[in-house]
């Protein structure tokens, strides 16, 4: 068999898995997926259809197996079951506990329709990985409440939440969620708030009573990075010159507090910043690298700083 029809083989295998996994498969994705043309895309498929697979749709609209249509379990290769046990040890340290419960229980079904080879391999390597994370783990106050918020999405319902802010203010708010991230250790909601009538950001952690009601939304909110990335009219825009000696420790904290570009010049470089803690949270990590940085913009963020700068004086020179 030359290797042509090998990658045929391949391809055409993939197609299914992707068949087995989706509900609808278009041939433009598969296209860009493997790299093909459409019209190849369209003779692979032709070619599970003559194989027996009962395919459901034609080009342009997308395609999808016969529901209640059932095909033999998948075999993965060595370099895919490899890859559970990372993800798996992934999930133990950096999935919420909502997630992390229903992840083990999935992994123990994959578990058990891997060959006994691939078994005995997971059991001889899942000892030599492991995830160093220093971070203190949040307390899950409510049972399953990110598979509750992601069902709320797929539902399209709005839900409640008696949510408490860094100010440890309670408040009741009706939202529409957009999605959620994880960032800095903590997961997050992005949504709509009815309250406000504008969008917000809730960390989940801090949610103390969620309730998914039966009010349904209508409105199409699109991707979560489309609102990650639109700036908020509560930011300042901060810009400061950094040593580039010091560019090393600040890491990811700089992403954290609002990064929005860095240019390098040859004084050093130039941080601009979108953040909404310009009164107390941005100054006060400023200060611990205050020595290597220069203020340009804004003005009052200078006597903000040379205000804590004396507090601090204080403490240690009374």
């Amino acid at each position: 068999m030359n290797d042509h029809y090998l990658k045929k083989l391949d391809r055409v295998t993939a197609i299914l898995t992707q068949l087995q996994s989706k509900p609808i498969v278009r041939a433009q994705d598969l296209a860009k997926k493997f790299d093909v043309s459409i019209r190849t895309i369209y003779r692979d498929v032709k070619t599970l259809e003559n194989a027996g697979i009962p395919i459901i749709g034609e080009a342009g609209s997308g395609y999808s197996l016969m529901d209640g249509y059932k095909l033999p379990p998948i075999m993965f290769t060595k370099e895919e079951v490899l890859s559970f046990i990372t993800a798996e040890k992934l999930m133990q340290r950096f999935s919420h506990e909502s997630l992390g419960n229903h992840y083990r229980t999935a992994m123990e079904k994959v578990r058990s329709v891997l060959k006994y080879s691939d078994r005995n391999l997971l059991a001889n390597i899942e000892k030599q990985i492991d995830i160093f994370d220093n971070y203190p783990k949040t307390e899950d106050k409510i049972k399953n409440i990110i598979p509750t918020i992601l069902e709320s999405i797929a539902e399209k319902v709005q839900i409640s939440i008696d949510y408490k802010a860094v100010n440890e203010e309670i408040s009741t708010r009706t939202i529409e969620v957009v999605g959620v991230f994880f960032e800095f250790n903590f997961w997050y909601i992005i949504a709509y708030c009815t309250l406000r009538n504008d969008f917000r950001q809730f960390r989940i952690d801090r949610i103390l009573k969620l309730i998914k009601t039966q009010t349904p939304f209508l409105q199409e909110y699109g991707q979560i990075n489309d609102y990650r990335k639109k700036p908020n009219g509560n930011k300042t825009t901060v810009k400061l010159l950094v040593d580039k000696k010091i560019m090393g420790h600040l890491g990811n904290s700089k992403v954290y507090y609002g990064l929005t570009e860095e240019k390098e010049t040859e004084k050093g470089f130039e941080l601009t910043f979108e953040t909404e803690w310009i009164t107390d949270g941005f100054p006060r990590w400023l200060i611990t690298f205050a020595d290597y940085a220069e203020i340009i913009e804004p003005e009052y963020l200078k006597i903000t700083m040379k205000e804590l700068i004396q507090k601090v004086s204080k403490n240690f020179y009374a």
